[in-house]
């Protein structure tokens, strides 16, 4: 039986007993009231006296009350207690072991808002192997979430270091308000001046107040859903690729972005001798050098700088060793 139908079942059993220990006292010749107060105190086993003295047939009732009522009463209570104490602790426990799962994690995203659109941030990162930490007020949302979730205010510093926002990598602003977006933003960039900030903008007006707040980028979801309508209008195939590549985990190949770090061996190398040495199978599509826009189909002689992007278009076994071969450590 499971605990809601036994404490449904207790306490349907309880007022039954107590119906029944009314009705008979007033047939006794007590007061309503006084037949209510009669059979509380004598299915509690309270101890206080009659109300009215009572008759054989009186006792006999009383008697037989007892041996069912208080039974009852004790079962009814002992349910409830249990499913009190339980759901307590085990929700304690629970805590207690996400807390520690969230302490021992390196290189997370934070969630921040549990809607439509975080939860998608959500299934998209756990497709690519990503671990998430999800944040909400609101524990209806994030319950059944079979992954650490932390539920507070995220406006509260102590809420994104609960999230572990010391050890994440970025944090996703994906509230119902941009202006909690912004205030998530600004925490965000206080607590942690490295850490990439992507932040969900309802208004194309609060793009620049989220740039300035710190956000790396925005994302507007009504304004992307409408450019993608309009490439699937005009260009079907083209935008059927690139969806096709970017988020469906299905598929062998997608797309990659690596950054070239100060200790990579490739740092002053040109992309022509990157990609002899690096016989992947990857294929470069486009590079970015530090304050510079992309330059799509990179020529062979570029330099490859510091802090340079590349985007490469291939399997996951590709690029994993592209990754490996860029940054060796």
């Amino acid at each position: 039986m499971s605990r809601a139908l036994r404490i449904r079942t207790a306490l349907a059993a309880l007022a039954v007993v107590v119906a029944t220990g009314t009705v008979g006292y007033v047939l006794l010749g007590f007061t309503p009231l006084d037949a209510l107060y009669q059979t509380i105190t004598t299915i509690t086993t309270v101890g206080f006296r009659e109300v009215n003295p009572l008759s054989s047939a009186g006792k006999v009732f009383t008697m037989a009350l007892i041996l069912t009522g208080v039974g009852t009463a004790l079962y009814a209570l002992g349910a409830l207690l249990e499913a009190f104490v339980e759901g307590d602790l085990r929700s304690h426990l629970g805590r207690r072991r996400m807390n520690r799962s969230i302490s021992r994690m390196q290189g997370h995203v934070i969630v921040c808002g549990w809607g439509r659109v975080g939860a998608a941030s959500r299934h998209y990162l756990r497709s690519t192997g990503q671990r998430v930490v999800a944040i909400d007020r609101d524990p209806e949302r994030l319950a059944g979430l079979d992954e650490p979730h932390v539920i507070g205010d995220v406006t509260d510093d102590r809420v994104l270091l609960a999230a572990g926002i010391e050890r994440a990598r970025a944090l996703i602003a994906a509230l119902d308000t941009d202006a909690d977006n912004v205030y998530v933003t600004l925490s965000a960039r206080a607590l942690r001046p490295d850490i990439v900030v992507v932040a969900r903008a309802r208004d194309e007006s609060s793009t620049a107040k989220l740039m300035r707040a710190g956000a790396d980028r925005t994302v507007n979801p009504q304004l992307m859903g409408g450019r993608r309508l309009g490439a699937f209008a005009l260009q079907p195939h083209v935008a059927e690729f690139l969806d096709v590549v970017m988020h469906d985990e299905t598929l062998d190949f997608r797309l990659e972005q690596f950054e070239v770090l100060p200790d990579s061996p490739h740092v002053g190398t040109t992309v022509g001798q990157m990609a002899t040495h690096l016989p992947t199978g990857a294929l470069l599509l486009a590079l970015r050098r530090p304050g510079r826009p992309f330059e799509a189909n990179p020529d062979p002689d570029i330099v490859i700088e510091e802090g340079a992007v590349l985007i490469a278009l291939g399997t996951a076994d590709e690029l994993t060793t592209l990754r490996r071969r860029v940054d060796p450590t």
